[in-house]
């Protein structure tokens, strides 16, 4: 019999190669523009040409030398990476040194490059496989313009087995995005055949950035956290490192969220990545905050060593293993509670403060009259700050604070209370005579008994209930609450409806020391922004918002038309 086994030629072996890296316009702008951050670039330049296959990618990063230049596009050079030891001490976004070389094998290649301080500038044009054809000296500003031409063009089942171009332009549009919320730093100017397609300006945190990407979100519906972490490992001596770092930005849960997780997005070091356990550990953090069927807005970013992460999972570098998994996961899920608490240290203002409030409040205190001025940052709530004032309509506390008034809901913030306590100690207590329920179905019995309840037969189509969830003991409609929880769900959704069901309802009358108790209570919840069905529990009215309603910044003649 015949061998059948045999060496594929060195062309097929390229095209096989640069199929795994650069599949699409998209994975090419990922290349190259990753290229451009790992030179130092703060301004990237992206032109396309999808109709004519072209791209163009001109950075101000660091350049490049004439020999670097000559060497760039063969197979497996790079300058990020030495040895097999330095996979393991990865900072850079590329290190294969694939991409400039599967580009000569699919595509025209040309490269100008002068570097910081270098007199002369080049402009190479390199062959199939990588070789150089074409080398002269050219005009250029410091830094490196990629230009890659007729793409696939040697390839064209490959084109036509593309999405649209309208699709194609849609993947690279959230190709730079994804990067751009990782380096916010960086100016990005978008060019579609000639015209500009969009821009992205720098910004001093993600945060800041993100409403450029979500024009639906304002700065002020995200809370930001940044954290410096513990490396997860029991040498005390290495213990801190300062590449250990979480920034998080969160849509806060009362002003934002999304029909699909589509924006719970995690980056480790500078690059978007799929990390399944991570994104659930976030999904998981925000469970009970929003409306059914509701997912958050999160963007998470981890700064970690780089011996804690093996990117070698994928050509794309986009599945990771990251070792530890569990550490991160409980940094996280803390980091999240950090950014959903109400304190002194991450209090937003309903209204969204501009520079026209700021210069209200500054002319409002240079004229006196304000009767008890406060500076900006003076004194936001913390656990019993908020002071009771009032009660409105039997439903809504009007509570005081330094920064200005709040409107409380008190069925669910005592709602959400009660959850939290019944989550921490979920106690049934025995009951005397016991609760008698009539014609429960089989899958009202189990359900009863899968939340732990002491149920059996009384006589015919009886149940004698003998314990019950604590909050439900003083109540009339104790039988009611009982039959609620067997119509399903697991133990969480009967934390719920007892919660609901045990709260303060509203329309009751409370006095000045229940209205206190309950706001000191509720604002030391670890989720007090939402009830557990999702609702916001209060509205703030700050000092800003009411200076402008109320035009507090007139100056006394003109106001009397003077």
């Amino acid at each position: 019999m015949a061998s059948t086994i045999q060496a594929l030629p060195t062309e097929v072996v390229y095209l096989i190669t640069a199929g795994e890296v650069i599949d699409s316009l998209a994975s090419v702008v990922r290349e190259l523009v990753e290229n451009s951050l790992d030179a130092g670039a703060t301004r990237i330049v992206v032109s396309l040409w999808p109709q004519q296959w072209r791209i163009r990618v001109a950075d101000n990063g660091c350049g490049m030398l004439l020999d670097d230049l000559q060497q760039a596009a063969t197979a497996h050079s790079t300058s990020k990476i030495r040895s097999s030891a330095d996979l393991w001490k990865i900072n850079s976004l590329g290190f294969r040194g694939e991409a400039l070389h599967s580009l000569t094998t699919l595509a025209d290649l040309e490269i100008l490059s002068r570097t910081v301080g270098g007199k002369l500038g080049w402009r190479i044009s390199y062959g199939n496989g990588g070789e150089v054809v074409q080398v002269e000296v050219t005009a250029i500003a410091p830094g490196t313009v990629v230009t890659v031409s007729n793409l696939f063009g040697n390839c064209s089942s490959r084109r036509q087995g593309l999405p649209t171009t309208a699709q194609q332009m849609k993947a690279v549009q959230a190709t730079i995005q994804q990067i751009a919320l990782c380096h916010p730093h960086v100016t990005w100017q978008i060019w579609q055949n000639d015209r500009q397609w969009f821009t992205i300006s720098p910004a001093a945190t993600t945060g800041q950035l993100l409403p450029q990407i979500l024009p639906q979100v304002r700065q002020g519906d995200l809370q930001e956290v940044k954290l410096q972490l513990p490396n997860p490992c029991t040498d005390a001596i290495n213990r801190v490192s300062p590449n250990s770092s979480l920034n998080l930005v969160v849509g806060l849960p009362d002003r934002c969220h999304r029909h699909r997780p589509d924006w719970v997005r995690v980056a480790i070091n500078g690059r978007m990545v799929k990390t399944p356990e991570l994104e659930q550990t976030i999904l998981s953090a925000f469970h009970r905050t929003l409306p059914r069927d509701r997912y958050p807005i999160c963007f998470l970013h981890l700064a970690i060593s780089p011996d804690q992460i093996n990117w070698n999972r994928n050509p794309a570098k986009t599945e990771i293993y990251l070792n530890e998994i569990i550490y991160w996961q409980e940094q996280i899920t803390q980091a999240i509670n950090q950014a959903l608490s109400i304190s002194s240290n991450n209090l937003k203002e309903a209204v969204h403060t501009t520079r026209v409030s700021k210069l209200l409040k500054a002319a409002e205190t240079k004229g006196g009259y304000n009767f008890n001025p406060k500076t900006p940052n003076s004194s936001l709530p913390t656990p019993n700050s908020l002071k009771a004032v009032a009660q409105v309509s039997n439903t809504y506390i009007v509570a005081e604070h330094s920064g200005g008034m709040w409107l409380v809901e008190q069925h669910i913030a005592h709602e959400r209370v009660l959850y939290e306590q019944l989550c921490d100690d979920w106690q049934l207590i025995p009951v005397e005579p016991p609760i008698i329920l009539y014609q429960l179905s089989p899958a009202q019995l189990s359900q009863l008994q899968r939340i732990g309840l002491d149920i059996e037969p009384f006589g015919e189509q009886l149940w004698a209930v003998r314990n019950i969830p604590t909050p439900l003991q003083q109540r009339d409609d104790c039988a009611e609450a009982i039959l609620e929880l067997s119509w399903g769900g697991d133990l969480q959704t009967a934390q719920v409806a007892v919660a609901c069901r045990s709260a303060i309802r509203n329309g009751t009358p409370m006095n000045q020391e229940e209205m206190q108790i309950l706001l000191d209570n509720w604002q030391r919840t670890r989720n007090p922004r939402t009830c557990p069905h999702g609702r916001p529990i209060y509205l703030s009215l700050e000092e800003s918002a009411l200076a402008r309603f109320f035009r507090r910044n007139w100056v006394i003649g003109k106001s009397h038309g003077i």
